[in-house]
């Protein structure tokens, strides 16, 4: 009789799905810790896993299991090798909340244009224009950098577009003639595209190649008074790089929806800064990307059960190969 362990609750649509197949149980943990993993855990066909890393000790735990499904895109937490060892694939959501994180990067960007924090506040005060005021700006007009043109990154592009911003895409991995076919302009010069950016987005996996992407020398290649906007993995961006940055003025302000120590820690020193928009890593939690994201594990844990697992959101696919 399958078994399906939830790291943490999920949309109560994708529980009733599992639930509706025939001899498939699930079992919903939360909290999650040590004590409930390793009591959970022997018994698993698959799982469902938001935030827990997904670790050789976990996996000792779990003998029998045959997918992990990832709640998101987002896999750094997980130790792909060790599932592919065991032939166990991992899933992945591609595009159940590429749409609700595009959405968060533009309102990162919207608040920091239009200083929506200090006018909340000031409104709340009855301070209705009383100098001094921080200073607002349009969008249209504005050029922006998207890194990455996946789809959370192509959406971005298209949402600044449609504000009238001109759109550079730097993604060394897709070709030029496809970022022209879709109406936005190239970079293949980081340091020129960085120079001329109002805007840099990011929108990177985080991984060997990737990680500590924005550091000392790309905040120095960026135009004097530009915003960084990160929805993406904390670990892309050297936070103390940032801190400096942004304290010096060479940047204007930060949207930040992700950290990379998380939960942020106390000492973070972005979080004392004025000039820096946060949110808790919730981009992709909005009632539909939840909704999205759960329904797309709990299909892929039945595509395994009745043998027909979708390579498409797969991240180690060799497991597929192996497998057949």
């Amino acid at each position: 009789m399958p078994h399906v362990v939830c790291l943490r609750p999920v949309h109560p649509e994708a529980l009733a799905l599992l639930r509706a197949r025939e001899g498939v149980t699930v079992e919903v943990l939360d909290p999650v810790n040590d004590e409930t993993i390793a009591a959970a855990m022997p018994k698993a066909d698959a799982v469902i896993v938001r935030a827990t890393p997904i670790n050789r000790a976990f996996l000792a735990h779990a003998k029998n299991l045959r997918i992990v499904a990832r709640h998101g895109v987002g896999y750094d937490a997980v130790d792909v090798p060790a599932l592919t060892e065991r032939g166990i694939p991992l899933t992945v959501t591609p595009d159940a909340n590429a749409q609700s994180v595009a959405e968060h990067a533009m309102m990162l960007l919207l608040n920091i244009a239009r200083q929506t924090r200090f006018y909340d506040a000031a409104t709340r005060e009855l301070r209705w224009s009383n100098p001094p005021v921080p200073a607002t700006f349009d969008l249209a007009g504005r050029t922006i950098l998207v890194m990455g043109f996946g789809r959370i990154g192509g959406r971005v592009a298209r949402l600044a577009a449609a504000f009238g911003m001109n759109v550079l895409v730097r993604d060394p991995f897709i070709p030029q003639n496809t970022i022209k076919g879709a109406g936005f302009r190239p970079v293949k010069d980081l340091a020129a595209g960085l120079a001329e950016a109002d805007v840099v987005t990011i929108h990177l996996p985080s991984n060997e190649k990737t990680r500590g992407t924005v550091n000392g020398e790309f905040l120095a290649s960026m135009k004097q008074g530009a915003v960084l906007v990160n929805t993406a993995r904390g670990t892309l961006v050297d936070e103390k790089a940032l801190a400096g940055a942004l304290t010096s003025g060479h940047l204007s302000a930060a949207g930040l929806d992700v950290f990379w120590d998380e939960p942020a820690r106390a000492d973070n020193p972005l979080l004392k800064l004025p000039n820096v928009v946060l949110t808790p890593h919730s981009a992709a939690a909005t009632e539909q990307g939840l909704r999205r994201m759960a329904l797309s594990c709990a299909e892929s844990i039945l595509q395994v059960f009745d043998g027909k697992l979708d390579p498409d959101v797969v991240i180690n696919q060799e497991v597929l190969r192996g497998n057949a």
